[in-house]
């Protein structure tokens, strides 16, 4: 017997909403080097849901229902293991007494203060003893409910890759025993900067999901912004770098919908209907802008609000300031020299300059690691040969994007494109 239809997607927002919630308050009694051990339990909690679930309906209130029987199965998982394993330093002899043990659970598994509890998880993902990579996609995991493939599509890599990240990430943790806890002030801007990317992964595949039949998956959109409202809230973390990315996430969600018709399929920039623009979302990213303009730091994601801010400043297409974009992708590229930003640069660099003296440049990039394997890299030469009259390379590469992308909507986009040649 399964769940109902239409009970399904609530379920699964749930789970990935409130097992990062989970994951962080256990993690703090089990400590960080047992953070596989707080991952079963909020399987276990997960799977209990579903088969209770299934016979007597979602609860009313379905995270305090969660948050019960994770309490339950921790005090039993402590019960079972407190003469075999250490855990959190600060609590661990309160843990291996049967008379404190089930009340320092109940102290510390509760729905309060949660938000706490996941900035201080984030932060511990964020270790400098773990490379980078490892840092983000231990976030995506543990905190966001992220699969594997989510990930691996979120950093372009291989799904094997991220797996051997994510198992050599907990090793360490195993071995280090990390203090869970917001670092001081001297190692808190470099982690920062970290669980900023993070949260702006999460938001891009919710703005660009990499399910097949899903272009925007609003719980990602919401889930992102409620974490960066989360980050510039505590008084560590509200940062200009913080405010930066808060501003970019409201600019580029306040735009989302004009990206599809009413049929659900995907328009170029040039024929979206601004009218679907939320411009309430888009005054408070500007004044996130002007809180992130303090400090003499900028960040990349203070390029790329300002960005986002030049198109949502223009009522029309026609309207855009190519110059300034173009300007601030300059910027931009000196300080992330990627081939994405490489990419992005070069359109608005087309928009000022013509297509023909921007298609050199593309072609040069046809070798880097990551655009060949971008469908949007071939996507632009096919319409840029379009553009420039040449229908039969334009056809190959289109035909070329096609190839290089699941989603049933870029796929569409590409198809039309076809068939108008």
């Amino acid at each position: 017997m399964s769940l109902p239809q239409d009970e399904r997607p609530l379920v699964e927002h749930l789970f990935r909403h409130e097992a990062g919630k989970l994951i962080a308050v256990l993690t703090k009694i089990f400590g960080t080097h047992n953070l596989e051990l707080a991952e079963d339990v909020v399987q276990d909690t997960l799977i209990k849901a579903l088969e209770t679930w299934r016979f007597g309906g979602v609860p009313e209130n379905t995270s305090a229902w969660l948050f019960t029987v994770a309490r339950n199965k921790a005090l039993d998982v402590v019960r079972r293991e407190r003469h075999k394993k250490e855990f959190a330093a600060e609590i661990s002899p309160l843990l291996k007494s049967e008379f404190s043990a089930g009340e320092t659970i109940r102290q510390f598994v509760h729905e309060h203060e949660i938000e706490d509890e996941q900035l201080r998880m984030m932060f511990v993902c964020c270790h400098p003893s773990l490379p980078e990579e490892s840092q983000v996609a231990l976030i995506l995991k543990t905190l966001c409910g992220f699969s594997v493939a989510e990930i691996a599509r979120a950093f372009l890599t291989g799904e094997e890759t991220i797996t051997k990240r994510l198992y050599r990430a907990r090793q360490q943790f195993r071995e280090e025993k990390v203090a869970f806890n917001i670092p001081e002030t001297t190692e808190l801007s470099a982690r920062l900067q970290n669980v900023l990317t993070a949260v702006y992964l999460i938001f891009n595949e919710g703005y660009n999901s990499s399910q097949r039949d899903q272009l925007i998956r609003d719980d990602l959109v919401e889930e992102s912004l409620r974490l960066a409202n989360m980050i510039i809230h505590h008084p560590l973390t509200a940062q200009p770098e913080s405010f930066a990315l808060t501003a970019l996430l409201c600019l580029q969600a306040a735009r989302l919908y004009g990206r599809v018709d009413d049929a659900g399929n995907l328009l170029v920039l040039k024929k979206q209907d601004r009218s679907k623009w939320n411009y309430a979302l888009i005054q408070q990213g500007n004044v996130f802008l002007t809180r992130a303009s303090t400090g003499d730091v900028v960040s990349s994601f203070h390029i790329e609000a300002a960005i986002a801010y030049e198109h949502c400043m223009a009522n029309h297409y026609r309207a855009t300031n190519w110059k300034q974009i173009l300007a601030l992708y300059d910027l931009l590229y000196q300080m992330k020299p990627n081939g994405i930003v490489a990419l992005n640069r070069l359109i608005a660099y087309a928009e000022v300059h013509g297509v023909e003296k921007a298609l050199a440049e593309l072609l040069a990039l046809q070798h880097d690691d990551v655009l060949k394997n971008y469908y949007l890299y071939y996507g632009t030469l096919g319409e840029w040969y379009h553009q420039l009259g040449r229908r039969e390379l334009a056809r190959q590469y289109f035909t070329d994007a096609l190839t290089r992308t699941p989603s049933v909507a870029e796929q569409q986009l590409l198809k039309q494109k076809l068939e108008a040649l």
